[in-house]
């Protein structure tokens, strides 16, 4: 039996899952059932943590670390916090053992159990973790789509585990548009990303466009910088309209859902494609209206 919600440490809990309102895409919203929004938001706390352990986004004060027991002159050693995050997941799917530590894995447990969810997706999202600890570059598009094979697609094949639905095929697409939203979030978040020493623009294409390290440095892009970020941008487009059909391929509020995810990777493109492809000085994000016109696109089907 899992504590109540009263006897965790509600706060570090709270203060990953309030992270959900800046996403580019819906994360579990009020028109779902009570259950799937539970169980994504159980999902969603997990993916978030992960992912700001890697980037060292963690509140302070060091909650998270005694949580999983890391020493305090280890807290800041990445490394050691993601792995001492996988021993506390694989708590999750050990009956025998020990509950899991942190309130976020305690959240997932019953979730988990509930749809016999396997640890391989969770195991990918903790190792891209890893890889961005290591792996600072990558020097192509296939490389780069490695990447998000671990850092993206597990998220979109848990919501249709969570939800039942998951088939090949709509696995297939689910790649597609889970790759595209963390392309789209790379095209965003460049100048962040180099202020961590991470380059998510594949070097082979900087070359192509003649584009320099030191070009991502500046306040706002030049034409080269401008020109890579549209041909990146169209190939999340293009992924968009791959994965879409899974869209339609499904019904009632999950369709809703779905269309969402797409929506808010196509509205993200268009925002950036608005800014002239100038992503240097800030992310550019959709409004709201553009959201739902290309949320009603999607759900119609047409591109």
């Amino acid at each position: 039996m899992t504590p109540t919600a009263a006897a965790r440490p509600a706060g570090v809990e709270r203060a990953t899952l309030d992270k959900a309102a800046a996403e580019n895409f819906p994360v579990a919203p009020f028109f779902l059932p009570r259950s799937w929004r539970e169980d994504l938001m159980a999902v969603y706390g997990f993916a978030r943590l992960v992912d700001d352990i890697g980037d060292g986004d963690l509140a302070p004060g060091g909650a998270d670390a005694r949580l999983l027991g890391v020493p305090a002159d280890e807290a800041e050693n990445r490394l050691v916090m993601l792995d001492a995050f996988e021993a506390d997941l694989r708590r999750v799917f050990d009956p025998a053992g020990p509950q899991p530590r942190h309130p976020l894995l305690l959240r997932l447990l019953p979730t988990v159990r509930r749809h016999a969810l396997t640890p391989e997706p969770f195991l990918g999202l903790i190792a891209a973790n890893r890889q961005d600890q290591l792996v600072k570059r990558y020097e192509t598009y296939d490389d780069l789509l490695a990447y998000c094979e671990l850092s993206a697609n597990p998220v979109g094949r848990l919501v249709l585990a969570v939800t039942g639905t998951a088939t090949p095929e709509r696995i297939r697409r689910s790649d597609a548009i889970c790759t595209a939203l963390q392309i789209v979030e790379h095209l965003q978040d460049v100048a962040e990303d180099l202020g961590r020493d991470r380059v998510y623009l594949p070097a082979s294409d900087l070359k192509l466009f003649r584009v320099e390290e030191a070009d991502l440095a500046a306040p706002t892009a030049g034409a080269s910088v401008r020109a890579l970020v549209a041909y990146q941008a169209q190939r999340a487009l293009d992924l968009l309209d791959e994965g879409a059909p899974l869209v339609r391929s499904v019904h009632g509020r999950l369709r809703l859902l779905l269309a969402g995810f797409v929506a808010g990777g196509r509205a993200a493109v268009r925002a950036i494609a608005a800014a002239e492809y100038d992503v240097l000085p800030g992310p550019p994000k959709p409004g709201r209206i553009q959201l739902l016109r290309e949320a009603g696109v999607t759900l119609r089907g047409k591109e």
